[in-house]
């Protein structure tokens, strides 16, 4: 259905984009929701899904505090 979700925080990433984060929240939503791409009839829900791990994800990177760097 998809491929793995890469992992985003250094040392293993060191060039993160907005578009990797909304890339690894719209893996996510599909993953969970069984959908590649949601019916009309749920694509709005879907796409806030992927809007809220998305903002999520960007807010977990940047708190997270990488030791020995």
């Amino acid at each position: 259905m998809c491929r793995s979700i890469k992992t985003l925080r250094p040392p293993y990433a060191e060039q993160v984009t907005d578009a990797d984060v909304r890339a690894a929240a719209l893996q996510y939503v599909r993953k969970i929701s069984g959908f590649r791409a949601p019916a009309a009839h749920n694509a709005e829900s879907f796409e806030q899904a992927v809007d809220e791990i998305e903002r999520a994800t960007a807010k977990l990177l940047g708190s997270l505090e990488v030791r020995g760097r």
